[in-house]
């Protein structure tokens, strides 16, 4: 469906995301917390993925079991912020390859500036969810996402933890075809492009920088 967002609002999600809003979570906790949400995204983001059956032989009997068919999915992570969630998902799918792509928004316009870029080869044929904690204007999102598109991969997900309204609005403006999951949906960005009332700077959060 165009412009379709997902949110998750499961009890465990909601509850470790209120844990990670909270001004006086620690770096570490913070870390952690990331990593488990992304380990509970990781189920609803890969219900679609395809299967196929092999034969295997249990204690008991032989029969013919599901496993995952097709590529390795690409995890991409918006840097620097993305990693976090990255490793989450890698508990759930170890194998899963691993691109990258710099983008800093500009202070004084808020658009997406790169400073690197590197996917895995061969991209056609591959599910690929791209990842980062925060939607705020949408702008690093964007131009990510029109980068991933020039690999031409089978199917592209944005995932976040909290989007903002004008973020979604502005992404499936130039995306539509690109469903986000989140946790939340916060109201509004402030003057500085922060959303209201949000968690801060992720990234800062995460790595305990300022």
């Amino acid at each position: 469906m165009p412009g379709q967002v997902i949110v998750l609002d499961h009890p465990l999600v909601q509850h470790k995301l209120t844990l990670m809003r909270d001004k006086e979570r620690s770096t570490n906790g913070f870390r952690m917390l990331l990593s488990e949400i992304s380990m509970l995204f990781t189920y609803e983001l890969t219900r679609d993925l395809p299967l196929t059956y092999q034969d295997i032989e249990t204690p008991i009997a032989r029969m013919k079991a599901p496993v995952l068919d097709g590529k390795k999915v690409v995890l991409i992570s918006i840097l620097r912020a993305g990693g976090g969630i990255v490793d989450g998902i890698l508990q759930i799918l170890p194998s899963a390859r691993i691109g990258h792509i710099g983008i800093y928004r500009d202070p004084e316009t808020m658009g997406a500036v790169e400073y690197y870029y590197k996917l895995p080869n061969e991209m056609s044929g591959r599910d690929v969810i791209v990842v980062d904690p925060l939607l705020a204007t949408g702008n690093s999102a964007i131009a990510a996402i029109d980068r991933v598109k020039g690999a031409r991969p089978k199917s592209i997900k944005f995932m976040c933890i909290i989007a903002s309204r004008e973020g979604v609005a502005n992404f499936h403006e130039s995306h539509p075809d690109v469903p986000i999951y989140t946790a939340a949906v916060d109201e509004k960005l402030d003057e500085n492009g922060y959303i209201v009332p949000g968690l801060g700077d992720a990234g800062d959060r995460l790595f305990g920088t300022k």
